[in-house]
């Protein structure tokens, strides 16, 4: 699967909406997933299991590729 697939419209919106509560430093991948987990964000959470490397390059750049 192509990166850009992997981030999709849902998964855009699961990540900004935990950037914007503040609660976590984007960059703590475990805690993003502890909160995506509480929030029922399941996409997301196996995004950064299986992915780590391409949800950092989003978070830093914002490319999806």
């Amino acid at each position: 699967m192509k990166s850009h697939e992997l981030f999709t419209a849902i998964i855009i919106k699961q990540i900004m909406e935990i950037r914007a509560s503040g609660k976590y430093n984007m960059f703590d991948g475990f805690g993003v997933q502890r909160e995506a987990s509480a929030r029922g964000f399941h996409e997301l959470v196996l995004l950064i299991e299986e992915h780590p490397d391409k949800y950092v390059q989003f978070i830093l750049t914002g490319k999806r590729e």
